[in-house]
């Protein structure tokens, strides 16, 4: 365990206020055309009975996450409880709505508390997670293109360049990582005999994570655990398109145009480039984008479509900070009655990467 004590990261505070920044922009952009007063209004008459179904639907997703995370690590803890799993992934989105990115790492730190495993193995499945699920992004965006009446690459201007881009840092990042996990030997030391000429530090860092890459990667040790990832990873996108078409009815969109399974998919894929942007739990680029998707492919006006990225928002802000807490909580209490330690966003942290320590 290390106790150096260390100042503020200037990176970290940089970084954090850049996201700000593009929060008020994408709100700006967002709401600059809104009448407010009418979408909180229409929020106002939202369906209870939708509203109670696109809860349900929506923590039904976390949930197959956390088994298809079960499923990675099988290897390493055939008997990990989905309650950690799910209370861990959780944690995870909670943290990312007030800290971009970081709920990642946090998942990772709390899994392996929880489950008494190496949380730097944990990290790099947390990676592969990652890939999984832009691979999975990039073909739904496909299927999206093939279902859409129109030409939906020219509706999106910036869609198709997205996608472009997306396949190819696929491509580099699964070159990248063969020649880490199937050329480990070689590739690892002639990268860190070079790096380690210009910074000893850096190449004790990339050799962690080169660790850490390789024990995510060796997690997967059959083609029936790949298979059932791939399936389950169907299923989260499946799943979160079926979130979107209750929101609709949520909020009596139906009553406007004929609402489709199609609608929600399209809608679902496109919107999900708005939670990838760095903002805190999406905030402001999920409503810019929801908004421009809603009124430039589907024609709903400037009101109903705020109200519907305002509601489905709002909700899953609430749904995520709070599971947070209680997730902490009950896990921290059930752990303790057995003699485990409690855990907390600081005491996970409480250990030497390079130790490796669980």
């Amino acid at each position: 365990m290390t106790s150096d004590k260390k100042g503020v990261d200037p990176k970290k505070v940089t970084g954090y206020l850049i996201s700000i920044a593009l929060t008020a922009v994408f709100l700006y952009l967002a709401f600059k055309d809104v009448d407010l007063n009418e979408a909180f209004y229409l929020i106002t008459e939202a369906s209870l009975a939708w509203t109670i179904i696109f809860i349900i639907i929506f923590l039904f997703a976390p949930l197959v996450r956390a088994y298809r995370w079960k499923v990675l690590i099988r290897s390493v803890k055939p008997d990990s409880s989905i309650v950690n799993l799910y209370g861990a992934t959780m944690v995870g989105y909670g943290i990312n709505c007030v800290i971009p990115r970081m709920g990642e790492l946090y998942k990772a730190l709390f899994l392996g508390r929880w489950e008494k495993i190496s949380r730097s193995s944990m990290v790099g499945t947390v990676v592969v997670e990652r890939i999984i699920d832009v691979i999975a992004l990039a073909f739904s965006v496909i299927v999206s293109g093939l279902i859409y009446s129109g030409d939906l690459y020219e509706e999106i201007a910036w869609l198709k360049p997205s996608l472009y881009i997306g396949f190819a840092a696929i491509i580099v990042l699964i070159l990248f990582l063969y020649f880490v996990v199937v050329l480990k030997d070689r590739f690892y030391n002639l990268i860190l005999k070079y790096v380690g000429k210009v910074s000893h530090k850096a190449a004790e860092k990339l050799a962690y994570i080169f660790h850490m890459l390789i024990d995510g990667f060796n997690t997967v040790k059959s083609k029936k655990d790949f298979f059932i990832i791939v399936f389950l990873s169907a299923l989260v996108m499946i799943v979160y398109g079926l979130n979107s078409y209750a929101g609709f009815f949520m909020m009596k969109m139906d009553s406007m145009k004929d609402i489709t399974f199609g609608m929600a998919w399209i809608f679902m894929t496109i919107g999900a480039f708005g939670v990838v942007i760095p903002t805190p739990g999406g905030t402001g680029s999920y409503h810019f984008i929801s908004i421009m998707v809603l009124t430039t492919i589907f024609n709903f006006d400037n009101d109903i479509s705020s109200a519907y990225a305002i509601l489905t928002h709002l909700l899953t802000y609430i749904i995520f900070i709070l599971s947070t807490v209680i997730s902490i909580y009950y896990i921290n209490k059930r752990n303790s009655l057995s003699g485990g330690e409690k855990e907390n966003i600081f005491s996970v942290f409480k250990f030497n990467f390079n130790a490796d320590e669980k």
